[in-house]
């Protein structure tokens, strides 16, 4: 498929809403990809297809993972808002057939991270964050630090994250606390 069809697909899985949030994400993961020296039309792909079942009922999130073997840990059972980066992993490989390692990688740490993510990876994490469409309190923080530098957006993602998730007493997924402390102790060590 190309990127045109790609566009369809997803023009008739998501909400018009939903669609114009993936547009902006793929323009920002090229961005950003472009300045820090990914592969910009991976970056796009992947910014593109990050949310492709953001938008299914939990039913067929079910029937995803079930098709597919996917068994989900405690954490991600309780956590309807994650379960999008993981059925749309599968879907991506198993429906549209894409191969595609990193991009694949990209799109399930989307939304929890994880210790040692690639340049791709940390792309498609900010881009999420900072795209065009976003307008929570700390977005124009946000896309400074994503301009200054990957590392230092990736921190304070993450500790938005952390604390939005402790507001709200939700479990913190182990992915996101290891990329979390990956960062402090790779900082530490400077």
């Amino acid at each position: 498929m190309n990127i045109e069809e790609y566009k369809t697909v997803l023009s008739e899985k998501l909400t018009a809403k939903r669609y114009f949030h993936s547009l902006c994400v793929a323009d920002e993961a090229k961005r950003l990809a472009d300045k820090y020296g990914a592969d910009s039309e991976r970056a796009y792909l992947a910014g593109l297809l990050h949310d492709i079942t953001k938008n299914l009922p939990e039913k067929e999130h079910l029937k995803i993972f079930h098709d597919f073997g996917i068994m989900l840990s405690d954490i991600e059972k309780n956590a309807f808002k994650l379960w999008h980066a993981i059925s749309g992993t599968a879907y991506l490989k198993n429906v549209l057939d894409i191969k595609d390692c990193e991009v694949l990688s990209a799109v399930r740490y989307h939304t929890t991270a994880k210790e040692d993510m690639n340049l791709l990876e940390k792309v498609l994490y900010i881009a999420d964050f900072t795209s065009q469409d976003r307008d929570y309190d700390d977005v124009d923080v946000m896309r400074k630090l994503a301009d200054e530098s990957l590392e230092s957006a990736m921190i304070y993602a993450l500790k938005y994250t952390i604390n939005e998730l402790c507001e709200k007493n939700a479990a913190i997924h182990p992915d996101t606390v290891k990329a979390y402390n990956k960062l402090m102790l790779r900082n530490e060590e400077k």
